[in-house]
């Protein structure tokens, strides 16, 4: 009985303590003063009881309980708990041990240290540890652990209590027991991000003076890895007492013990991650270092002939005394090798300057070292290849996209890379056979590296491999995951290499990809599939497997879709070969078209299928391919559209003889919808698919002048029709001139395009559409050229008392007419236009410009002396005559305008000294362009020019080189690389516009060609920093009346600058020195609007790129961001400065937003105490809450 009531008496106190657990959940829980007295002490009082199950309830409920008790009733929870520490009783010390981690977890966060509560709960852990039971070892790791949570969640409160802190840490670094010094070293990497620099340098000199006493080895590998730690989580600020530590750590690697030589490289990848710059004079000593010690084995003998001489056989003997070896707990080289490539492989990933050394050095080393015996080693030296790769991959896109597609040499770095593939394969070819299977997926993921960074490169090594892949394939020890990692390598192998490469082992080949076709676990099928589509361009790949995948329907969603793809390129490239089995793959591809889930990739695979490289017959579907298809085009799905629209288009142009009219009727009359200004995209796939129709069958466009083409000419009226668009439209139109569709001829198309430039809402058309339309009446008389003659007439026709839109569009229509095809040197022409050029209207004077540069291009001859002519002697007309001068070299080919470069370069060089800016900045324009077709013979004209003009020449020379810097690869570019140097030393003149201009030239070629000023940024950088600074020698006071006005004469060159460091953030990053940048970048956030808007979007972009720079110069940079986000404008300013102030706050949140997106940035203190002060005020956490919802964040800004 009394054993009975006991039980129900336990049972009562487990659920009352679950029911409270409950209520202590709920937000509506409230209690009163002695409430929460009476629950505190109880549930201290349940700790201590005999169930074990109540004590763990009674622990849950201190972490709700935290939050809704007053600060008192905490501190008795904390007194009592770490009272309870120091019981003889393991289990309460162990409960009691848990309760204080739940409540340092639940303290309230507080960076500024201005919580009361916070402050005096960790006072009191604190004061338990340091006067604590020290002699009970078990109590000694507790209260270790519970600091180490403490410092890591609450560092930052804890401020005033670091230095007492690291003085009761410090001696337990030299405790007998191993348990109590990793757990102090712990806890001191946790100090040390929040602490203050001098508590800083005082740890590190501290550590640094107990190394110099000789301590015995196991307390130096105490403090070679409590340096290790502090230099992880410390971060930049150890790079202050590199100088000292370098030479101590290396003398420590000497000494002959493995474990301390682990923790010395440990220390060196530390240093090398948190301080790659500061590292550079010590990168040669770590690295020989590391070179050294990835080798050190003293307990085996490797011996390299006879690796490289004899076959598996020969390797399996190692392989058993590695296992013999491995299975002695003594031998700990293992560690030192590890150590060594973990080092060298951070090493490899901070410094890619260093990349073409690394080559010479750490490559060779690494490949040796692929036959190493450990197989957690050998992971660590692909790592440390395949982090080499990257670094080679990532110079080798980057010096791609900043050339433009320029010609120009391999990547150093990948030409060395080529001469050690034989080496690599010779290394990994034989572990592909290896049972292990993590040394193998090494090498599968080593190799997929290679043939990503230099595609094309293991051709020759693909009899090595074949068998490796077949291995792995076929094994039946082989695991899933090993059979997709071969599948995978082997899709990109035959992605990146050609064809011919392979076919002498598809006998080999073929049936283990038909054996993982057939598989049960989809991921295998899928990725089998994806090799299978690729052996189509090899040979016949097993098309039963296909077809029985194809034809299933209780597959995964992945797997059917790859299927249908690798029908459709057997079809489109073996369908001749699949004969019988033909109609029955086709009605299978139909049946997945009407399927929801399956229908993009039919589409996908209906448009593959359709291009006649075999004539695969497909009318057994076709017809009701295109009911289906039609019926895709009013879904609301994009994509499906899109692809729907190139079907039906691709089965128009190269299946037109099966396709009855009446079968195209329901996909006309889905048309009108999609031919629409809000998706010019699927506008212009709509009109390409129309000119299909046109061409293909016209006979069905019978009815569109009613339905399409109201849709088709609203949209050449739109203002936002340009390139691909326009031009798919200018190719309906002529297809359907051609068509001699009934109530589409040429004059009714005609009047279509012109009648609303007649009308009375004429002022409502955009500027845009008039070029528009005259492109497309220009294309229209192509199409009729016995039209043309009426159609000049009637636009010359239109004279000064015309509408003024229909004289602009008669001028523009004259320009592309005479662009297409000479109009001779009609003197009626010439004088139209000319009368127009002295119009008082300026957009009909702006017309005539370029109707006389378009006429000039189709009459070179006729029109080009007279417009020379024209320009010297017609000042007040220059820069519309300029305007028309440019219009004629931008659109003559070299071999045409060739006679005449002498004569306009003569022109051009007597105007560039115009005193109007705008003239000048035409007249560099008409010099660049023209330097592009000759510039062998030019470009040092321009540079012979720079030298003896006046500061206006030497501006638009300057200016003019900008036009000759293209987005794409052009003949000049190896001679502008050469001189490019010359015209960049204009950073140094001494008139502040042409630096300005200069600064303008520099960021056109770091954006488009920054292979032209790569090489330069040494020399040109300092110059470019220096125009980042206020100078107060061009700041002027203007008086404007009774006020006083501030003009900066300055800033126009400082905004330029700025504009090129933002630039060069994206092409040139590895050329900058990060630290030296941030130092401009922060005095740029102090400048004026413009000036810090840039700097915002820098500081954001940096915070992305460069985040370890970023963190180093974190508490410079957060004031002048604080300092915007909290200032505000006076009372009684105008609308726009209230707008601008709004802006730069919005602009500088957004930089804050970023910074918060670094790792470790909230170790910082006061960037901590920014973020605690965003929280607190409304009006910036409203903002802040903007920028990081509605706006997307800093990621995804842009300069423009």
């Amino acid at each position: 009985v009394q054993v009975h009531k006991k039980d129900q008496i336990r049972s009562n106190f487990f659920m009352a303590t679950n029911d409270l657990m409950l209520e202590l959940q709920s937000h509506s829980l409230q209690l009163d003063e002695d409430s929460e007295r009476k629950v505190v002490l109880m549930l201290l009082h349940l700790l201590e009881d005999k169930n074990g199950e109540v004590q763990n309830l009674a622990v849950r409920c201190l972490a709700p309980l935290v939050s809704k008790v007053k600060e008192p009733q905490v501190e008795t929870m904390v007194d009592t708990l770490c009272s309870n520490m120091t019981s003889d009783k393991e289990q309460l010390r162990d409960v009691s041990s848990i309760g204080l981690k739940t409540v340092i977890a639940e303290l309230p966060l507080s960076p500024s240290g201005d919580s009361t509560l916070t402050v005096g709960v960790c006072k009191k852990i604190t004061s338990q540890l340091i006067g604590g039971k020290q002699e009970d070892v078990s109590v000694q790791l507790e209260a270790l652990d519970i600091l180490s949570d403490m410092l890591e969640r609450l560092s930052g409160a804890l401020v005033s209590f670091h230095s007492s802190l690291l003085s009761s840490l410090l001696p337990q670094l030299t405790s007998s027991r191993m348990a109590v010094r990793k757990r102090s070293i712990l806890a001191l990497g946790h100090l040390v991000p929040c602490c203050s620099p001098a508590l800083f340098s005082q740890l590190t000199e501290h550590l640094l003076t107990e190394l110099s006493k000789a301590p015995p080895t196991s307390m130096t590998r105490t403090y070679i890895q409590c340096l290790a730690t502090i230099s992880r989580q410390g971060g930049h600020r150890v790079g202050e007492h590199l100088e000292k530590l370098i030479p101590m750590v290396v003398k420590f690697v000497a000494v002959e013990d493995d474990e301390l030589r682990e923790y010395c490289f440990q220390a060196f990848e530390a240093f090398i991650r948190r301080c790659p710059k500061e590292m550079s004079p010590h990168i040669a000593t770590v690295t020989q270092l590391c070179l050294k010690f990835m080798t050190f084995d003293p307990n085996y003998n490797y011996d390299d002939e006879e690796e490289e001489e004899n076959s598996m056989d020969t390797e399996d003997g190692p392989d058993e005394e590695s296992d013999e070896e491995y299975s002695d707990d003594d031998d700990l080289s293992w560690k030192v090798r590890r150590s060594s490539i973990r080092c060298l492989e951070v090493l490899v990933d901070a410094r890619r300057d260093l990349l073409t050394s690394f080559y010479s050095s750490v490559c060779p080393a690494l490949l040796a070292r692929f036959k190493e015996r450990e197989e957690n080693v050998r992971a660590d030296v692909f790592a440390a290849f395949s982090a080499l790769l990257r670094q080679t991959r990532a110079a080798s896109s980057r010096r791609g996209l900043g050339a433009g597609g320029e010609e120009e040499g391999e990547e150093p770095a990948v030409v060395m890379l080529k001469k050690q593939v034989s080496v690599i394969v010779k290394a990994l070819h034989k572990q592909l056979k290896e049972k292990s299977i993590r040394s193998r997926q090494g090498c599968f993921s080593l190799l997929t590296d290679l043939s990503h960074t230099v595609p094309g490169a293991l051709e020759t090594h693909i009899p090595a491999l074949i068998p490796g892949i077949v291995f792995s394939l076929t094994d039946r020890s082989t695991s899933s995951t090993m059979r997709i990692d071969a599948l995978s390598f082997l899709h990109v192998l035959l992605l990146s290499h050609p064809p011919q490469a392979f076919q002498p082992h598809m006998q080999v080949l073929l049936p283990p990809v038909v054996a993982c076709l057939e598989d049960s676990f989809y991921k295998i099928t899928s990725e089998a599939l994806l090799v299978a589509q690729q052996l189509v361009r090899v040979a016949r790949p097993p098309g039963q497997s296909i077809t029985w995948k194809l034809k299933a329907t209780d597959i995964d969603q992945e797997v059917k879709e790859r299927a249908i793809s690798c029908m459709g390129h057997m079809v489109c490239h073996l369908g001749d070969h699949l004969g019988a089995e033909l109609p029955g793959v086709l009605s299978i591809i139909l049946e997945r078209l009407k399927n929801e889930i399956t229908r993009l990739t039919a589409v996908r695979t209906f448009t593959l299928i359709s291009y006649p490289s075999l004539q695969v017959d497909l009318s057994p579907v076709l017809q009701e391919a295109l009911s289906v298809l039609a019926s895709f085009l009013r879904k609301k799905q994009r994509s499906l559209k899109l692809s729907t629209l190139s079907c039906l288009t691709a089965l128009l142009t190269h299946h037109a003889a099966s396709i009855e009219p009446a079968a195209l009727q329901p996909v006309l009359s889905e048309l009108p919808a999609l031919v629409d200004e809000s998706d010019m995209h699927v506008s212009q796939v709509s009109v390409s698919l129309l000119t299909s129709m046109s061409r293909a069958c016209s006979s069905s466009l019978a009815q569109i002048s009613s339905s399409v083409l109201p849709g088709v000419f609203r949209l050449v009226h739109s203002p936002l029709l340009q390139g691909g668009a326009l031009a798919s439209i200018l190719d309906f139109l002529q297809a359907l001139v051609v068509s001699n569709t009934s109530n589409l001829g040429y004059s009714q198309l005609l009047k279509a395009l012109t009648d609303p430039f007649h009308s009375s809402q004429s002022s409502l058309l955009h500027r845009q559409s008039y070029q528009s339309v005259a492109r497309c009446v220009a294309a229209l008389c192509s199409s009729c050229p016995s039209e043309a003659p009426a159609t000049v007439a009637g636009l010359l026709q239109e004279n000064p008392g015309s509408p003024e839109s229909a004289r602009v569009l008669a001028l523009l229509c004259l320009g592309e007419l005479g662009r297409s095809s000479s109009l001779g040197g009609s003197k009626e022409v010439q004088g139209v236009i000319l009368e127009a050029i002295s119009s008082t209207n300026e957009e009909v004077k702006t017309a005539a410009s370029c109707a006389l540069g378009g006429v000039a291009v189709g009459g070179l001859k006729d029109y080009l002396p007279f417009l020379l002519k024209e320009i010297s002697s017609q000042p007040r007309r220059q820069y519309l005559l300029l305007h028309s001068l440019k219009e004629v070299i931008s659109a003559c080919p070299a071999s045409s305008l060739s006679p005449h470069v002498e004569s306009i370069w003569t022109l051009l060089v007597q105007h560039c000294e115009c005193e109007e800016e705008g003239t000048r900045n035409l007249v560099a324009e008409c010099l660049g362009k023209l330097t592009l077709l000759n510039a062998e013979q030019l470009l040092p004209r321009l540079r012979q020019q720079l030298r003896t003009g006046s500061p206006l020449a030497r501006s638009t020379v300057v200016t003019s080189i900008k036009f000759t810097i293209v987005d794409q690869p052009a003949a000049i570019d190896p001679l502008l690389k050469e001189c490019i140097g010359d015209f960049l030393e204009t950073l140094q003149d001494e008139d502040l516009n042409v630096r300005r201009v200069s600064l303008v030239m520099f960021n056109s070629a770091a954006h488009n060609k920054p292979s032209l000023i790569r090489g330069l940024l040494v020399s040109v950088l300092p110059h470019l920093y220096r125009e980042t600074r206020i100078r107060k020698d061009l700041i002027r006071e203007v008086e404007m009346g009774p006020f006083k006005h501030t003009v900066d004469d300055g800033l126009d060159v400082r905004k330029a600058a700025f504009e090129c460091m933002y630039t060069l953030l994206d092409s040139c990053l590895d050329g900058l020195d990060v630290l030296h940048f941030l130092d401009h970048v922060e005095e740029g956030l102090r400048d004026h609007y413009d000036i810090r808007m840039l700097t915002f979007l820098m500081l954001a972009r940096l915070a992305s790129l460069s985040p370890a720079a970023v963190l180093q110069r974190l508490d410079r940079l957060i004031e002048p961001l604080r300092a915007t986000c909290t200032t505000k404008v006076k009372a009684g300013s105008v609308k726009q400065e209230f707008e601008k102030q709004e802006e730069l706050r919005r602009s500088a949140m957004r930089a804050v937003a970023a910074l918060l997106a670094v790792p470790e940035v909230e170790r910082s203190p006061v960037m901590a105490d920014f973020a605690n002060q965003i929280r607190t005020n409304a009006d910036m956490a409203s903002i802040y809450q903007s920028v990081q919802g509605g706006e997307g964040g800093a990621e995804s800004m842009d300069l423009s």
